[in-house]
């Protein structure tokens, strides 16, 4: 049956381009992974530049019929679209588990954390209110409207295939835009089913559309002249090449990067709570998270019972395919990505860390093909080493040990990325403290991933962050419009009708 099943074709899928499936004129393709079988299960096409250019003028042509359509009816589009998100729930988080190999239930919390960005989307009506001063002058009055920017793109990472672009595109048509998204070619049948969706709940051709592709789909729509704006989530370098490229093309940005999120240990944690909390946000996701704890400064007498603790409970992980259950942990997203892991892992050795627990030989029973690694702990980490140094994105978590909290808080600082970060403690003063003085852009108190609700905005400081504005929330509505300011006067028949050469001083 097996030798049957491999030489079957495997399905090559669509661009959605115009409220269609369209086949693209791109010669390229790629594959796409069951990562816990090691199996092809699609191909996904690669845009070229005329595949581009046919999303963008499906938009373009889209945007002033969309833009004059009112708030309120845009917010009941986006309430049936969450409705019917919500009754896909099942069918989407197997997709995202499929292609990803992260677990069903960790799926299903990434793909509500999107849900939730709809909801908040859905309040356009509000959101989208100016400000009115009446009498700024005598019978002077001003008020501000937000208005669309126009065509926006956005370029989304492997890790998380429906939270990402829900973070970008509700928003972006809440206020008024049209879209066009480039998911990642890794986990591209997500985002295309969402863009299916998104029709049946009845929003008008050419508002949403969907590209697959690579690195040159993503340099099309950064020269593109009738894009406005771009979102993006990826690497550092990735980030920073969207941002100059895009900022030299005239688009506004906001290009997520990189991160080595830390934990920093306090002796009167609570230990055993903390560990709990450390190993979830470490090996969740097989540690393919932008906001996962990869770094632990445990400060003082915290470091060996910490280090004991997390060495039983991630031996005690259950890792296997994602669609299992009582599994904890899936394989990484391919095996190139788990090889360089596992290269990490080497050099970490190496350069001395100490290697606590080594994921480098598990096997899965049944799924030898699969591209699994077991959860890696180092402790005695220094500052100087590549592990510390480098954003892993894998299931490695490092400790390093430090004697009081000032010194753990400038650790952190000196660090080049500044995504998010967590205290753990009993006492208020040195949370306190360390909200205040840490400069990273999420903080968790207790808390190992603080990812901030909808209604908050998302994103990191330094090189974690290219770009004035973070996603979602009100900054997500300020970064999809623009501010007009309107000043009026209805002067009274009888008034001057010139008002001289100087500035008017109201």
């Amino acid at each position: 049956m097996s030798s049957v099943k491999e030489t079957l074709p495997v399905e090559l899928l669509s661009h959605w381009i115009n409220g269609e499936r369209v086949a693209g004129t791109g010669k390229r393709s790629g594959e796409v992974y069951n990562p816990a079988t090691g199996e092809v299960i699609r191909r996904v096409p690669f845009a070229d530049e005329a595949d581009v250019d046919r999303a963008v003028a499906a938009a373009r042509a889209a945007f002033p019929a969309w833009r004059d359509t009112t708030p309120l009816r845009r917010a009941r589009i986006l309430s049936r679209y969450r409705e019917l998100v919500e009754a896909n729930r099942r069918e989407l988080t197997a997709l995202i588990s499929e292609e990803h190999g992260k677990t069903l239930l960790d799926a299903a919390g990434s793909l509500q954390r999107g849900i939730e960005v709809i909801e908040f989307a859905s309040g356009a009506p509000h959101l989208l209110k100016g400000e009115h001063a009446e009498d700024v002058g005598r019978g002077v009055d001003s008020h501000s409207v937000l208005q669309p920017v126009g065509v926006c793109a956005g370029v989304s990472p492997f890790n998380f295939p429906a939270m990402v672009p829900l973070w970008m595109y509700p928003v972006a048509v809440a206020c008024g835009n049209t879209f066009v998204l480039k998911p990642s070619e890794k986990v591209p049948s997500t985002a295309f089913r969402l863009a299916e969706l998104f029709t049946e709940a009845g929003l008008p051709a050419g508002v949403f559309n969907v590209l697959h592709g690579d690195r040159e789909a993503v340099d099309a729509l950064l020269a593109h002249p009738d894009i406005a704006a771009i979102s993006s989530v990826g690497s550092t370098p990735v980030a920073k090449h969207i941002y100059e490229t895009a900022a030299r093309n005239g688009k506004r940005v906001q290009a997520l990067g990189g991160a080595k999120n830390h934990a920093v240990v306090m002796p009167d944690a609570d230990m055993n709570f903390t560990a709990d909390a450390l190993v979830g946000a470490a090996y969740g996701s097989a540690g393919e998270r932008c906001m996962a704890i990869s770094a632990v400064v445990a400060v003082g007498d915290a470091a060996d019972p910490l280090v004991a603790l997390l060495e039983e409970k991630a031996a005690k992980l259950k890792v296997g395919p994602g669609d299992q259950d009582g599994i904890d942990m899936g394989p990484l997203v391919t095996a190139a990505h788990r090889d360089r892991v596992k290269g990490y892992i080497d050099t970490g050795e190496r350069e001395g860390a100490q290697l606590v627990l080594d994921g480098r030989g598990l096997k899965v029973a049944g799924h030898e093909r699969g591209f699994f690694l077991g959860p890696t702990l180092f402790d005695r980490v220094q500052p100087g080493m590549t592990i510390y140094q480098d954003e892993i994105f894998g299931p490695v978590l490092i400790v390093l040990r430090v004697p009081t909290l000032d010194e753990a808080i400038a650790l952190v600082n000196r660090n080049p990325y500044a995504n998010g970060t967590a205290i753990f403690t009993r006492s208020g003063a040195a949370a306190r403290h360390f909200e205040h003085d840490i400069q990273v852009g999420m903080v968790g108190v207790n808390i190992p991933i603080p990812v901030p609700m909808a209604f908050f905005s998302f994103g990191g400081w330094k090189a974690s962050l290219f770009g004035d504005l973070h996603m979602h929330g009100m900054e997500g509505v300020q970064f999809y419009t623009r501010t007009k300011v309107v000043t009026t006067r209805w002067p009274a028949s009888d008034e001057a009708k010139a008002h001289g050469f100087a500035m008017p001083t109201h």
